[in-house]
């Protein structure tokens, strides 16, 4: 709890968003178009069109679960409250998996815990220097079933990760759609782990931190930037703001991590 707001930092850990934010592969993108100008009509006025994957987004459980929460039927208190950020960047590379011994081995998470995952694969998102959206979306680490099965145990509120997906790209339709790269992480994958692709991601593990982890509502955020890098390894409260959204299986919403040193 944050006892004096005076010493309180906020750091914003969101992705810049707009027309030029590539949408998960497949997805709408967001297109914007004035219909009133200060010139003509008074005021500026805008219309939007946009799926719910684009930019930093938080994924409800509705997206992968029929009987799952809508955006607007998650309690406040599963989207604020106390949580670690921890850094992978060092062990981290082109479909690279990470594990839960990963991340113990560097921050201490609690149980209800929010936890943020920072890959390194931010750099690459479209807003900075290094952008390079096939590396983002394709190319980033991902978890194996190991994983998912921990954050149960843990009671994880909720994840973040500065990638395209809390997901490995190729436990992703990703694997079907983009065969050259799919072909690089199977040998990848033999060399790293002595196991092909479809062995260390068979179809019953298709996209498990969606599946396996959204009926009982441990959702998470997607895209996660932002001055992220501010607070590695350190314990704060976090706090996520989608739409208040009927019916929404995600939501596009905005991160904030609050740091009372």
């Amino acid at each position: 709890m944050v006892k004096n707001w005076d010493k309180v930092t906020m750091y914003d850990l969101t992705q810049k968003l707009s027309h030029l934010t590539p949408p998960w592969p497949t997805y709408e993108p967001l297109q914007i178009k004035f219909f009133k100008r200060l010139s003509s009509n008074g005021a500026n006025g805008q219309v939007i069109t946009t799926s719910n994957h684009v930019g930093t987004h938080l994924d409800g459980s509705l997206h992968f679960c029929t009987h799952g929460r809508d955006i607007a039927s998650i309690p406040l208190n599963d989207l604020i409250g106390p949580g670690v950020v921890v850094d992978l960047s060092d062990i981290c590379e082109d479909y690279g998996v990470y594990t839960s011994k990963d991340i113990t081995d560097r921050v201490e998470v609690r149980k209800g815990d929010i936890l943020l995952i920072h890959t390194g694969y931010m750099k690459y998102g479209w807003d900075q220097p290094e952008a390079d959206e096939v590396r983002y979306m394709v190319k980033h680490p991902g978890p194996t079933r190991e994983f998912s099965q921990w954050c149960r145990k843990m009671e994880i509120k909720w994840l973040g990760v500065d990638a395209g997906s809390a997901d490995h790209p190729m436990n992703t339709k990703i694997r079907e759609w983009c065969p050259k790269q799919a072909a690089e992480c199977d040998s990848y994958m033999q060399k790293k782990f002595g196991k092909s692709l479809d062995e260390m991601f068979p179809p019953d593990h298709y996209q498990l931190m969606h599946v396996d982890l959204f009926p009982y509502d441990i959702i998470h955020a997607e895209n996660v930037g932002g001055e992220l890098q501010k607070v590695l390894n350190k314990r704060l409260i976090i706090g996520c703001y989608p739409w208040r959204f009927e019916g929404g299986e995600s939501s596009i919403c905005r991160i904030v991590a609050y740091d009372e040193a």
